[in-house]
Parts: structure tokens; sequence; C-alpha cells
């Protein structure tokens, strides 16, 4: 596979229908948003206590927010653990742990590392002793890395609940490692806003004060924890991603694009413009995403429902 090598620009994400509304048209209501790697059929919400919404959440509800996760990710007891309002969250904050030097971060990759490191003073470079941060499995591309040696090690796990196997999770008890887990992609509830880092108590213990009290609302907890106490709700999940992965692959590649990777919540494929497959994309109100670092790569997330008629028509 070719991997551009520039640097990463600024900031861009997936999501953003506002402003598709406002450059091609339409509402809202009409665009289909495959610009994203979230799972398109979310955990189902289950009944919620009425005191999650009007009491603040208290110790007993983050307890077994953490037992639950401490025992979805098999995290080893040693480890230390940190829930915070969405990894973004955490990643901002990161940099701030130790004294600004120089951190590796391969890329291409997600850009949030890179930004968030350069604005507490980091030297981001292809290649650093001193530390290094990973996205395992890689967006966009899906390479899964090695765990890194470098005395302090950020591995972002984000999009690995499709992968559990491929975790680094037992590296979490080496001093200097975080791993970041998401709560919104795999389980689809992105706007419940929940993340986690998993390393290092020393470092969580420095996390803890950045983050502050309350950090996570008691819908999330409550609905979080019925999610991570659900095992038989991600294996069906990762089946059904896995077919529809392939799906995805195949209508791409037979409208002329060629598949280069990903993972089951999102697919990356090459056409000689991509920018202008968005375009046409964009015409039939669907929503895909390009990169500033290549004009070759264009990423598409999973349909669901009828979004499968939709794609299949814009294709044709």
């Amino acid at each position: 596979m070719d991997r551009p090598k520039t640097r990463i620009a600024d900031p861009d994400h997936g999501g953003g229908i506002d402003a598709a509304c406002a450059r091609w048209g339409g509402s809202r209501a009409d665009w289909l948003d495959l610009s994203t790697g979230i799972n398109p059929r979310p955990y189902p919400i289950p009944s919620l206590p009425p005191d999650a919404w009007t009491a603040l959440p208290d110790s007993k509800a983050f307890a077994a927010l953490e037992q639950a996760a401490r025992r979805f990710w098999a995290i080893p007891d040693a480890a230390a653990l940190i829930a915070a309002p969405g990894a973004s969250a955490l990643i901002a904050r990161i940099p701030a742990l130790l004294p600004s030097g120089q951190v590796a971060i391969p890329a291409p990759t997600y850009n949030e590392h890179a930004r968030a490191f350069r604005a507490c003073g980091w030297t981001v470079t292809d290649d650093a002793t001193e530390a290094t941060v990973i996205v395992h499995p890689n967006n966009p591309d899906g390479r899964l890395h090695p765990a890194p040696q470098s005395p302090f090690r950020v591995i972002d796990e984000s999009f690995c609940d499709v992968t559990p196997d491929a975790t680094h999770m037992g590296d979490a008890t080496r001093p200097g490692t975080l791993i970041l887990k998401s709560f919104g992609k795999f389980w689809g509830l992105a706007g419940a806003r929940l993340g986690f880092a998993i390393g290092d108590p020393a470092l969580i213990d420095r996390l803890k004060p950045m983050i502050g009290p309350w950090a996570v609302p008691g819908p999330t907890l409550a609905i979080a924890t019925a999610a991570l106490n659900d095992p038989a709700w991600a294996d069906a999940t990762r089946a059904r991603l896995a077919t529809d992965s392939q799906r995805l692959d195949a209508l791409m590649v037979s409208a002329g694009l060629t598949a280069l990777g990903g993972t089951t919540l999102f697919r990356l494929y090459d056409t000689p413009d991509a920018a202008a497959w968005q375009d046409r994309l964009a015409r039939h109100r669907i929503l895909s995403r390009i990169f500033p670092y290549s004009t070759r790569w264009l990423r598409l997330g999973l349909p669901d429902g009828d979004g499968w008629s939709r794609l299949e028509h814009a294709l044709t």
C-alpha cells in the first residue's frame, strides 16, 4: 500500500452534516453520514433510573462502570483506569502529563494526537525515543502496530473492540503506558461521550485532577455499564460488522475503487480522484471522508437499513 508520508495538517474529522448541507444542499434529515467510523446500529439504550438524570453520579455508579470495563477488556489488576467525557478529552490532556520533548506518531493517522502534543510544546517526528503514540488499529488504513518500546507510550485502541484479540492490554501494567478506549464507536453511541484511559497508576493519578469530578454523566454511566456487561451483544455485533464490511468492499470494488483496508467499522479505498468521488456521493446526500494528505483516499463507514440501497443507487 502506498502510504502518504506528509505531516498531519490542521484538524479534520468525519461528521459535519451542517457543513455538508451548506455546501451541497438539503437538510440534516436528507443526509446519510458515512464519514465516521461509528457503528450504525447502536447498543439499545436500557431503561434508566430517574435519578440518573437528576442526581450527581455517586461512587457506586463509577465503581460499577469500572468493574464492567475491567471484565470486558480483561484489564490487569495492577493497571489503573479513569473514565472521561470521550477519548478526545483524554487525548487533549495526556501530553501535559510529562515535560515536553519529542514524540513519534506514525503517520498518516488520527490527527488529534499530533495536534494535542504540539499544543503542549512537543515536537512531533516520525522517529523519537522519548515517547510514542500509536493508533491501533490505525485510522484510516487499519494497520496493526507492535507495542511501542519508548518510556512513554500511548496506545489508542478506539477501534480495537472489533478485533479484541489484537489488543495490547497485556502491556497496561508497564510503567509509562496508557491505553485509550472509546465507547462511542463500537457501541454506536458517540453522543454519550465516554472514553477510558487504562494503564500506569502514576499517570492515571495525574490525569484525574485534569478530568475533574463527575466527568461522566449519570445516563452515560448507566448505559455504558449495561453495554459492557453484555458480551453477547458484542459478539453478535462483531459478526455483523464483518459481514457488512465485506459487502461494502464488494460494492465499492465493483464501482471501480480499490480496497486498501480499514477496520470493520470503516473501509478505505483508493481512487485517482477522491474529491470527485466525495462530490459524486454528496450529490446523493451521502457524506464520505477524504484526507488533506492524500488526493486518492476515500473512507466510508458502514450503511445500515435503507442506507445500502441509497449507496447502491449513488454508485449506479
